[in-house]
């Protein structure tokens, strides 16, 4: 027998804590952290329950091993196990005919979770031919980067430095269950700390109870509030004046925009108490250094996202906490081969990119977009990823599955997502990959998705591939380390799969690296790293410099900022000159009730529930406002609901309200309850817990991996999937980038055994 101890990686979340195997004649056979690498923190990889799930999954009997070709019809769960070898020569074949018949954007793809590494994906999909890489950037990560772009001219990162700080702000996110990793450990130690920390959130959550101050914001209204904070700022002479004039532009015409926000009108709008919103301005413009931290919060509120990450924007410029220690710092690109470089996307022609499906739709979200904002950020030596932030709208490339309209996409490849279950209105993209001549899923296991595939590809997971996290190269980090073992039985990493598809059709001189690790290597090469030395450290990451618009530029004179005026662009000159707003402004009906806001003696309600006697509505369904998408462990997404141990101390999806709603609705904790708009329904156990009235939070990606794949019920897709009752509709969504809403949504709400009204 072998014995021997080798560095490798969880792959469970996107923070790919280290471990130490033990590996007994080429399997795995025990793990333990490894203090010695990235995250150096035993604490953090003993406080996750996920960790010690990388040996079950490793050997576990519902793992999909060789390549399997379906046999019946679509859906009909009858398979044939077949060669790797036979299988990417069809698939290669026949995505060859569609291409000579429709054209090369007549192939899509379909990403996901952090769980794989796209860049060898979008590789392959450049250099086929086709704009049409579709994934959920548009409501995760892509608002953000797009706004910091355009606004300081490349993205910005919270700087906690507990020795500089004063002030912390969390919007929209909740890191005890979606990081659970360093972050919130630091704010962990910021709560017992005497730094004011101030959460903006509906629920109640972990970080919102150790909150000093806790703002339960009205759903969707996030922008005004963000304009109320600044006009309090502008108003008490809070902002950092040198700094607005030296490196601001737009400032007078953003004061003139935020006249009518006063306290008063935000707090009707956002349902919070006037003094709550004077309290949270004064302490992030009276902090010498403040941080805010947004998530996936405002990421999903559909038109108001843009709006709402520029006054973000604003709000850190207008008071000085830009590229400042102990604020946020502007990020470096990597100096290993940045993503951009990876994806090879520079090889489309002309005539490719014009393909893209959501020019004219999203003028930012889209090839010509892109082109305008990298003639900036190439200024001070800047290039962001181009596949993310063109990735075709969903509703769009659905259209033309569907419609065949503007043309065909006839064929799908799926990576590490479960379209089924998490891109929203289930029934239509149901329909859509029916519709499909060719549909490939690469997976671990059978999933709703890929129990309607023609192939489903069995994909290399943690501990068998080697991990590289680089944050789509727009910062210069990267963790992982090496894997342990090779891939076991017939599974393959992503990399192999699209470099040999790749090499079948034409792409040789494309894949010059034979595995994923000499990929990484070549990689870090350009950064002067080793392989061998950054497995050591499973971390590469050079100090940032602050302060950056300071030095000086090409010629001698300040840098600046990668921007259209070298300034921080508070009125946005190239949002614009594509139709939208110079300045922040929240979607009509909110604008509009921000004007009329001139009432007397009307107070808004706080919105936080104490459990006192219902409202008395008419309909007790009234002004129900639906949000999803909240992470809760031990589960992500639609990941890990066939762990055991997970399923008995989380066993049902959960639907959670306030008491006081629960009893407005006369439902209580454990009643089943349907979910339902005019898109779908959906059942869920009743839950109450302490967050706004009337907002009904629901969970994301319940499916039952238990159940029979397959038609008829597939997985049991239809029965809890809250994406049955949500829409992606590019003509409702945010203008410039496309996101639809997963939060401020419609509903309503009843006992499952009571008729609909």
């Amino acid at each position: 027998m072998v014995r021997e101890l080798k560095p490798t990686n969880c792959h469970f979340c996107g923070y790919l804590c280290a471990f130490t195997a033990t590996v007994e004649d080429g399997r795995v056979v025990d793990l333990e952290p490894d203090v010695t690498r990235y995250p150096y923190d035993e604490k953090i990889v003993k406080g996750c329950r996920r960790w010690r799930m990388n040996l079950d999954v490793l050997e576990d009997e519902e793992r999909i091993n060789y390549p399997l070709r379906r046999t019946g019809e679509r859906g009909s769960n009858e398979w044939e196990r077949v060669s790797w070898d036979d299988a990417l020569d069809d698939i290669a074949e026949r995505l060859r005919a569609l291409a000579k018949e429709h054209g090369p954007a007549t192939l899509a793809s379909a990403i996901g979770g952090p769980h794989a590494s796209f860049w060898p994906l979008h590789r392959f999909m450049s250099l086929f031919g086709s704009p049409n890489n579709m994934g959920i950037g548009q409501i995760c990560w892509n608002p953000r980067i797009w706004m910091d772009a355009l606004t300081f001219g490349w993205t910005v990162e919270a700087d906690i430095d507990p020795t500089l700080t004063e002030a912390v702000f969390i919007w929209g996110t909740n890191p005890a269950q979606s990081d659970n990793s360093a972050f919130w450990r630091s704010l962990i130690g910021i709560s017992k700390s005497e730094v004011p920390l101030v959460v903006v959130d509906p629920r109640r959550t972990q970080v919102a109870a150790r909150a000093d101050l806790w703002l339960p914001i009205r759903p969707g209204t996030d922008c005004v509030l963000a304009l109320g904070l600044i006009h309090v700022i502008v108003e008490e002479s809070l902002v950092d004046r040198d700094f607005v004039e030296q490196w601001c532009h737009g400032y007078d015409e953003l004061v003139e925009h935020v006249k009518p926000y006063t306290p008063k009108a935000v707090g009707r709008v956002c349902g919070l108490a006037p003094e709550d919103i004077e309290r949270a301005a004064r302490i992030f413009g009276g902090a010498g250094a403040a941080v805010l931290v947004s998530g996936r919060g405002v990421d999903q509120i559909g038109p108001d996202v843009s709006p709402t990450h520029r006054a973000i924007c604003c709000l850190r410029a207008i008071t000085g906490n830009v590229d400042k220690r102990g604020a946020c710092v502007l990020a470096e690109m990597s100096d290993f081969t940045p993503e951009v470089d990876l994806e090879m996307s520079a090889r489309m022609t002309d005539e490719q990119r014009a393909a893209c499906l959501n020019t004219p739709y999203t003028p930012l979200q889209c090839y010509e977009g892109y082109e305008r904002v990298r003639r900036l950020t190439e200024k001070l030596g800047r290039r962001l990823p181009v596949r993310y932030l063109t990735s075709a709208h969903p509703d769009l490339v659905l259209k033309a599955m569907i419609e065949g309209d503007p043309y065909p996409v006839r064929a799908l490849i799926v990576e590490a997502t479960n379209p089924l279950l998490t891109y929203a209105d289930t029934h239509r993209v149901f329909k859509a990959l029916m519709s499909l001549d060719l549909l490939v899923v690469l997976e671990y296991y059978m999933t709703p998705t890929a129990s309607i595939a023609d192939y489903v590809l069995p994909a290399a997971g943690a501990i068998e591939r080697p991990t590289f996290q680089a944050h789509g190269g727009v910062a210069n980090i990267a963790y992982g380390g090496p894997a342990a073992v090779d891939p076991y039985y017939g599974r393959k990493t992503d990399y192999d799969v699209f470099r040999e598809l790749g090499l079948r059709l034409g792409q040789a001189e494309d894949w010059p690296d034979a595995t994923l690790q000499e990929a990484y290597a070549r990689t870090l090469a350009e950064a002067g790293v080793s392989w061998e030395d950054y497995c050591t450290t499973g971390l590469y990451w050079r100090p940032p410099a602050y302060e950056k618009h300071k030095l000086p530029g090409a010629d001698g004179e300040s840098a600046g900022f990668a921007t259209t005026t070298g300034k921080i662009e508070l009125a946005c000159e190239v949002l614009d000159a594509l139709g939208g707003d110079r300045l922040p402004s929240p979607s009509p009906r909110f604008a509009s009730l921000v004007t009329s806001c001139g009432l007397e003696g009307e107070e808004p309600a706080t919105g936080a529930s104490d459990g006192a006697s219902p409202s008395g509505a008419a309909d007790r369904n009234d002004g129900l406002v639906l949000i999803t998408g909240a992470r809760k462990q031990p589960y992500n997404a639609s990941m890990f609901l066939a762990n055991g141990d997970f399923r008995e101390s989380y066993p049902d999806p959960l639907v959670e309200v306030s008491p006081r709603t629960a009893e407005r609705l006369g439902l209580a904790s454990g009643d089943r309850v349907t979910l339902s708009n005019e898109k779908g329904e959906a059942s869920f156990i009743l839950k109450t817990a302490p967050m706004r009235d009337d907002v009904v939070s629901a969970d994301y990606g319940w499916w039952y991996p238990e159940r029979e794949p397959g038609a008829p019920g597939f997985g049991g897709i239809w029965e809890s999937n809250i994406n049955t009752l949500t829409d992606c509709s590019v003509a409702d969504g945010e203008a410039m980038i496309g996101t639809w809403s997963y939060n401020a949504i419609r509903c309503t709400i009843r006992k499952t055994d009571e008729p609909t009204a």
